[in-house]
């Protein structure tokens, strides 16, 4: 194996484009592993960890950029060093960020070009970002905050400068936001309506959003906060605000806040604040079965009922029971044989389908906080759930939202385990995401399905489309493709997870005649 790297000192370039860059010189023939990175102290220990370090990488500084790969031979390396560097030299809004047209060296000279401009998109290594982040705030702008690995401290400071200048600070690692019909980030083309959201979860809204879409709801804004809004350190500065800017808006009729369990001090907070919107308010707070009895503030169980719920809201009609804790068993399933292997891109959708599985099956393990700890989250265990867009997988790779490689990787090993009689996975569509994964994932279904058969063995792939139709990759059409290919397709995340829950227990029979309904 060679590993060869190339530095370019003091040359920036933001991680959006370097992940797209990173998975064009991933895809080179011959190439195991590629990393585009600036030489930050934390992108060194990622790269140390994926067996990427060299003395070169080691010599750079935090401004240089590294591009390293990993290849079968010299000249598949030397090649894709070229290839790199031919995507690093094309104009930024030639392909590898089709959002931006124009290029500047500073945030001034951008509010210059477009003084309209209230929103600043950061995405920068994280060393850097809250300069950045500091700077737009300063200049009136509300902040998209792209970027990890921003301190805690840091945020703090910078969402209490935020509140007190009437700004956002949506993040840091904020991946979706969808504000007056503009999506941000990994978003999805929704229709705009009177529901707003408010989450520290990403593909959670993702969900939400896409489900409303598809019962007949609308979008009027949402915002991501960051996943440590809600924690003691920040009190949930920003999801405060952003429910403050919801409950201004004549359009919003209804809000939905998503995510984890919040610090109990402030749930008090959030719920004080919701009490008294004076709009039905849908809390969604994944692993909580707490109740509250306050008026016109709905509970929801799963990011299915939070959208149901809202869509029913929206319309000014009274929820019915079916709408309520509608698709979380309570039961433990008899189970019958076989083991689950659950392949996530999206955290939130693993974690609500952990906690389902949980509920339905008993034990099982993952890299989640909520699971059973595995002792190596790249080993799979009895029933496993997996997160792999979490650190330890994107080490030296696009996010799997982005680049199916890896996770087909680890979807070929756990097919060929015997054991194994359930695959759940997630395909996330929509601005950002991949696009066409019906293409990546059709072949390694079939044959999948086409050996177990003809071994008489029983596998089922078990998929939940995170979409819509106006999605760039077209929802229905990236179903019909699963489906021919014999995926069992459901409607949501969490029925995704139930049917799995099933299908350990009975087997496919009667199950997938209802599935194929759908």
């Amino acid at each position: 194996m060679i590993i060869k790297a190339l530095v370019k000192p003091a040359y920036y370039q933001d991680s959006v484009a370097l992940m797209w860059i990173s998975r064009r010189v991933h895809a080179c023939a011959g190439v195991h592993k590629a990393a585009v990175m600036m030489a930050t102290p934390q992108n060194k220990d990622i790269m140390r960890e994926a067996g990427l370090f060299t003395e070169a990488v080691a010599r750079a500084g935090p401004g240089d950029m590294v591009i390293v790969v990993s290849a079968e031979t010299e000249e598949a390396a030397a090649g894709a060093l070229r290839e790199a560097e031919q995507w690093l030299a094309k104009p930024v809004g030639e392909e590898k960020n089709s959002t931006t047209s124009s290029q500047y060296r500073h945030l001034a000279a951008g509010i210059r070009s477009l003084p309209g401009a209230d929103v600043a998109v950061i995405s920068v290594p994280g060393v850097y970002a809250a300069a950045e982040s500091l700077k737009a705030l300063k200049n009136g702008l509300h902040v998209f905050l792209f970027s990890d690995n921003v301190s805690l401290e840091d945020e703090i400071q910078l969402k209490r400068l935020a509140h007190q200048r009437g700004l956002l600070l949506m993040g840091p690692d904020c991946g979706t936001a969808f504000i007056g019909g503009v999506p941000l980030g990994f978003a999805n083309a929704v229709r705009r309506g009177g529901i707003g959201i408010v989450g520290a979860s990403g593909t959670g809204m993702q969900e939400i959003m896409c489900l409303v879409d598809r019962w007949g709801g609308g979008i009027s804004h949402a915002f991501g906060t960051g996943s440590r809004d809600l924690s003691m350190g920040v009190g949930g500065i920003t999801t405060l605000d952003a429910l403050e800017i919801l409950a201004r808006d004549e359009q919003t009729k209804v809000v939905v806040l998503v995510s984890k369990p919040p610090a109990p001090q402030v749930a008090e907070k959030i719920l004080r604040r919701v009490g008294g919107m004076g709009k039905p308010v849908v809390l969604c707070l994944l692993g909580n079965n707490n109740t509250t009895s306050r008026r016109g503030v709905y509970m929801a169980r799963t990011l299915e009922d939070a959208a149901r719920l809202a869509v029913v809201l929206e319309r000014g009609e009274a929820p019915g029971t079916d709408t309520v804790e509608g698709s979380v068993p309570t039961l433990s399933l008899d189970i019958t044989g076989g083991y689950l292997r659950g392949l996530f891109s999206g955290g939130t959708l693993a974690e609500e389908a952990l906690l389902i599985l949980r509920a339905c099956i008993g034990r099982v393990y993952s890299n989640l906080p909520e699971g059973e700890t595995l002792a190596d989250p790249n080993f799979s265990k009895e029933n496993t759930i997996v997160d792999m867009g979490s650190d330890e997988f994107t080490v030296g790779r696009p996010h799997p939202m982005i680049d199916f490689s890896y996770r087909l990787e680890r979807f070929q090993r756990e097919v060929a385990d015997p054991r194994v009689s359930v695959i759940l996975m997630d395909v996330v569509l929509g601005f950002g995401s991949h696009p066409d994964p019906a293409a990546e994932l059709v072949p390694p279904i079939s044959e999948a399905i086409k050996e177990a058969r003809r071994t008489n063995r029983d596998l089922n792939i078990v998929l939940n489309v995170v979409g819509t139709d106006a999605d760039p990759q077209d929802y229905t059409a990236q179903v019909t493709r699963l489906k021919t290919a014999g995926a069992l397709v459901a409607p949501t995340n969490a029925q995704a997870a139930l049917m799995a829950a099933k299908l350990l227990s009975s087997g496919r029979g009667k199950l997938e005649l209802e599935v194929n309904k759908q």
